[in-house]
């Protein structure tokens, strides 16, 4: 089975985040034994973000979740960190190393400045890796952080190294989508990042196919309630401040209701959109802002949604099996396809 592409738009040149000028991806990946876990740094912009924040906003469809720096967000409507990713349990140590990391680009954060607001959010990942081994630390986010690029790297690595999907490996995808606005067509440009992290095999719909209904069958009914996450970030170079923002970002929620989610009780489904259009200053008296009206946003929409399900999908297609802490194993789909589709 080859990788579908999703819906009628077309994909920027690298189909990830980083078609969105000025976004880059890094990842530290822990791999060893029953350590399986990792970090993932998206940077919205190359310069200070303190000093030259963005707007942004989130959704939170399922809030089952641990992230840090949302509330601040909720309230201002701005950006001011990267957007850090890793598991549950490392939060607090991410939080610690983004704001490490502010106050060494701007020393007057907490002092003659505001405080700043780390951004880390989470996916549990404690099936395949042992969270009690507390094994991300610090180091790890500068390191993440130092290898952003364009060339976004996907699967079972960084933040998505130990996570789960459908019962299958999951992981880190990126997408993403063009979109025509308006009477003269002005082309913008969408772009996702997911940790993938939930659902259960017999609810994964493949563009449209209910493949995980057929790769179940044959299998006992599974009473364990669903316990994954996700995060679903959006990037875009279309000017929207941060209440267009958060309408962008609840679309994200379409994208993932069309691989079968049913956001479960336990799981943590977010998504965080954020726009590189305009920067606001930290010390400007007065932000003007040219703005997409409202009635111009539905491509945008089908963008936002379109690619959410293709970065799911990605990180399905990208991720490879791994074994993980006492024995426990997640086969990626390429394999589980493999099986399935060869004849007896």
């Amino acid at each position: 089975m080859d990788l579908p592409h999703i819906g009628r738009l077309a994909a920027g040149p690298r189909n990830s985040i980083a078609d969105v000028a000025g976004v880059t991806v890094g990842h530290c990946t822990l791999d060893d034994g029953p350590v399986q876990t990792g970090v993932t740094v998206v940077v919205p912009h190359g310069g200070n973000l303190f000093s030259h924040k963005l707007p942004a906003a989130a959704a939170v469809i399922n809030g089952f979740g641990k992230s840090a720096g949302l509330v601040q967000i909720e309230e201002l409507g701005t950006l001011e960190t990267p957007i850090a990713l890793t598991n549950t349990f490392s939060v607090g140590t991410l939080v610690t190393a983004q704001i490490r990391q502010a106050l060494q680009a701007t020393p007057g954060i907490g002092r003659n400045l505001p405080t700043v607001n780390p951004v880390v959010m989470e996916c549990n990942d404690g099936y395949l890796n042992d969270l009690h081994a507390f094994a991300v630390r610090e180091e790890h986010f500068r390191q993440a952080l130092a290898a952003a690029s364009a060339e976004v790297g996907q699967g079972a690595l960084g933040a998505g190294r130990g996570m789960s999907s459908f019962g299958l490996k999951g992981g880190i995808g990126s997408a993403s989508r063009k979109a025509a606005v308006g009477a003269a067509g002005d082309e913008y440009m969408v772009g996702a990042l997911v940790l993938s992290n939930f659902g259960k095999l017999p609810d994964l719909i493949l563009d449209g196919r209910p493949l995980g209904r057929e790769l179940a069958a044959g299998e006992g009914p599974d009473a364990v309630p669903e316990k994954g996450s996700i995060i679903m970030l959006l990037a875009t170079d279309a000017p929207l401040d941060a209440r267009q923002l958060k309408r962008l970002a609840t679309r994200a929620g379409a994208g993932l209701a069309r691989t079968g989610s049913a956001y479960g009780h336990g799981s943590g489904d977010i998504a965080l959109a954020f726009s590189t259009a305009q920067q606001i200053e930290s010390d400007s008296d007065c932000v003007h802002a040219a703005l997409l009206a409202d009635h111009l946003l539905d491509p945008l929409f089908h963008a936002a949604a379109d690619s959410v399900e293709q970065a799911i999908v990605n990180a399905l297609f990208a991720a490879q099996t791994v074994r993980g802490r006492d024995g426990h194993v997640r086969t990626c789909l390429r394999e589980r396809l493999a099986s399935f589709e060869t004849p007896p």
